[in-house]
């Protein structure tokens, strides 16, 4: 059994606008290794939900390939990646509003389990239920309660009991934690890190929160615009980043102490446009060494140290 779980090749995913054609996710190319975390970073508007929405094919990608298991999903059928759904899940953003209100605790756990016919009897899957709600430190006397009688922690819990109701082996995670209070996203980032210790769960973690990724990921993905301008270990990126972008994202992590002093990046310049953007590199209007080939050329991403790639035209200079 390979090693590789997930291969994403070339993937992109295009809207058609009255004002044109946004490219929110603009050739994304990555592989992702069992029981690992990829973490995906960059501002609001960088592609990072997209990605992970298309990958799982709820955003039909405009065209490359994501090969799970070492078959290329977007070429199958509807019929086929139903089927596939119960090894790839997610956990969305927003635990109240992916929740159905009208609804029990009981009864959104349970409905992977009814939609794919997993048990035969109403008992079985009541104690699957119950399993499950143990397994994410949910109590047993919220069973019958609805979302809206419990708070942010436990409505994610709830949401995480989902998606792991049918055993994946896949999980997009899309900014879990950000709608919590900073206690409880503590205790849903430790929950999401036992359940991978424990299930040998894979996941692809999307969020802005670099001192969050930090603490979760084994690799770091840098967004920009659609496309990626670093890919490295957690490990490497903190201590040796490379493209100005990330250096700037970097800058704006909080010191926590009174005396510490942090040397802030501060971008200025026009965003570029995700709609019909025109050659050479979307950070060049906002970065402080661009020269002219930076308006001309895109760059490619490029390895220049083993497990680090950087998509600048000057990265080898800084």
């Amino acid at each position: 059994m390979s090693d590789i779980l997930l291969e994403v090749k070339d993937l992109k995913k295009y809207f058609e606008t009255p004002a044109g054609t946004l490219h929110a996710v603009d050739g994304l190319t990555f592989k992702l290794e069992r029981g690992k975390t990829l973490g995906v970073v960059g501002e609001s508007g960088c592609g990072k939900s997209t990605t992970g929405r298309a990958i799982l094919r709820l955003h039909e990608p405009t065209s490359g390939e994501v090969i799970f298991e070492g078959k290329d999903i977007t070429k199958i059928s509807q019929k086929e990646m139903t089927k596939l759904r119960s090894e790839m899940q997610m956990i969305f953003q927003d635990p109240f509003a992916s929740l159905n209100p009208r609804k029990t605790v009981s009864e959104i756990i349970a409905e992977p389990l009814r939609l794919h016919k997993i048990y035969k009897n109403k008992e079985e899957q009541a104690k699957r239920v119950l399993e499950l709600m143990e397994l994410v430190g949910l109590s047993e006397r919220l069973v019958n309660t609805y979302p809206h009688e419990l708070d942010g922690g436990r409505r994610q819990r709830i949401g995480i009991a989902r998606a792991l109701a049918m055993n994946p082996k896949f999980i997009v995670c899309d900014e879990p934690v950000s709608a919590l209070d900073v206690s409880i996203q503590a205790q849903i980032l430790n929950l999401l890190k036992e359940l991978q210790r424990d299930l040998g769960l894979t996941y692809m973690f999307i969020t802005h929160d670099l001192s969050v990724v930090n603490y979760f990921s084994d690799e770091i993905v840098v967004m920009y615009l659609g496309k990626v301008v670093e890919h490295a270990s957690s490990v490497d990126l903190f201590a040796h980043p490379t493209h100005p972008y990330t250096k700037a994202l970097l800058s704006a992590i909080p010191v926590p102490s009174i005396h510490g002093k942090k040397e802030r990046i501060l971008l200025k310049g026009e965003i570029t446009s995700p709609i019909n953007p025109k050659p050479g590199c979307r950070f060049a209007p906002r970065c402080e060494y661009a020269k002219e080939c930076c308006f001309k050329d895109s760059p490619e991403l490029r390895e220049m140290e083993p497990g680090h790639f950087v998509a600048c035209h000057f990265a080898d200079q800084f």
